[in-house]
């Protein structure tokens, strides 16, 4: 291991430990690295402009405000009441409703602590009042987040498909089936967990009218992926351009149809998603620089080859990659991860084979995972800070939630099919 190599992988793991922001830590980390293998530090700059000057870019911010504006405007509200006829009867229904709504929502967020959140505020006390645990409740709703970064539109999917030049429309498409088998499996957890608890509560049983009613009701929130999402699949616009559309359409949908958004709201929305895409923006162009130095200075090739020295066995390491994913989603911001990371994952997915949509939905699913689990997860503080919920009382009740979750990622990664079919249908 080279000085270098020491600078970047100690030196960012001792910032993080102290505490500094990871944006911050991996910005130190690359000046340093730049002064000891003698590059002008001036590459700093240039690399900060160049990862942040890509077009496809553009649709973070715009699926970020569009996500807030149709949050804001009520579409999430009927698309839990659509949920709540459909699941509702079931035992443990009301836990089956926040994963399903979480679903429905991440169509139209595309992110995991904003799904979290959204879900989060509704489900939580109609949880409790059920009969849940306040700390269960919360824990769920750390564990279906990670349901918004699955299910297309996803912000880490225009991130990976940039990185890797890969097609975002086949990673969207990629994403359906693993997210739709979280959805799934996560409902069947909150049935069996009733069951065990002694959870009798059932919602009083709809029928079709009410069904109907419902549907009619959330129309234009049911709507909006198929706008967004059929826009992208049918190449009338862009993913970028898709952004701009789901804001027009949440502008519409929140001040004129529903009648929810105001005015007033706006100024508080473009703020709240301007500081949210700031934020994204710096940890994008500092992980450019630090991923351009893992770049000049080889290593990305260098733990690959070590991995694959270790073991021939491709089984073993892609439990050996998911391991390693896993770990660094519980501690660093999943964008940074993507960009500084991509070079060894790209390296190691081409050397085993494995294609390029297929790693990107592992190290989404792996990422996603991450997002919920302990020490640092994202949607961890974003459930205790909904829910007032200490996090140790998150964290005793999210166990059995976890392992669901990683039986997951093991069909993911052990599964192409499950990642492959949906873009091989309807793309190729």
């Amino acid at each position: 291991m080279t000085t270098v190599d020491l600078i970047l992988l100690g030196g960012t793991a001792l910032l993080l430990v102290l505490g500094l922001p990871y944006a911050f830590s991996i910005g130190l980390v690359s000046i340093a690295a730049l002064f000891a293998i003698g590059v002008d530090p001036i590459v700093t700059v240039q690399q900060m402009v160049a990862g942040l000057n890509v077009y496809a870019l553009l649709a973070l911010p715009c699926f970020i405000i569009a996500g807030d504006l149709m949050h804001t405007g009520g579409l999430s509200t009927r698309l839990v009441n659509v949920a709540m006829i459909l699941a509702g009867r079931f035992r443990g229904g009301i836990g089956m409703v926040a994963v399903l709504s979480a679903t429905m929502f991440g169509a139209i967020s595309g992110s995991a602590p904003a799904t979290t959140a959204a879900i989060g505020k509704l489900m939580i006390p109609q949880m409790v009042e059920r009969g849940y645990s306040r700390n269960f409740a919360a824990a769920l709703a750390a564990a279906y987040g990670p349901i918004g970064i699955l299910i297309p539109p996803s912000i880490p999917m225009v991130i990976w498909g940039i990185i890797s030049n890969t097609s975002v429309p086949r990673m969207f498409f990629a994403g359906i089936l693993p997210g739709l088998v979280m959805t799934v499996a996560l409902m069947v957890y909150c049935n069996i967990h009733a069951r065990t608890t002694s959870l009798v509560v059932v919602e009083k049983r709809s029928g079709l009218r009410d069904l109907c009613v419902a549907i009619w009701d959330a129309k234009w929130a049911l709507l909006a992926p198929f706008i967004i999402l059929g826009g992208i699949y049918g190449g009338i616009f862009t993913p970028t351009e898709a952004g701009v559309v789901g804001i027009a359409y949440g502008l519409i949908v929140g001040m004129f149809l529903y009648g929810e958004l105001k005015p007033s709201m706006l100024k508080h929305i473009i703020l709240r998603s301007t500081m949210t895409s700031a934020n994204i923006a710096f940890v994008i162009a500092l992980a450019t620089v630090f991923g351009w130095i893992v770049a000049y200075e080889q290593l990305a090739q260098r733990v690959a080859d070590t991995i694959l020295g270790f073991t021939d066995n491709r089984f073993v390491v892609l439990l050996l990659l998911n391991i390693f994913l896993l770990a660094i989603g519980m501690l660093m911001d999943t964008i940074a991860i993507m960009i500084v990371f991509a070079g060894f994952l790209i390296q190691l997915g081409e050397q085993l084979g494995v294609d390029p949509v297929h790693l990107g939905i592992m190290l989404i699913v792996n990422l996603g995972v991450g997002l919920a689990t302990p020490p640092f997860g994202y949607t961890l503080f974003t459930a205790a800070a909904i829910s007032q919920v200490p996090f140790g009382g998150i964290v005793r009740n999210l166990w059995g939630l976890l392992a669901i979750e990683l039986a997951v990622v093991g069909l993911v990664t052990y599964l192409p099919e499950l990642s492959l079919t949906m873009p091989r249908l309807f793309m190729d």
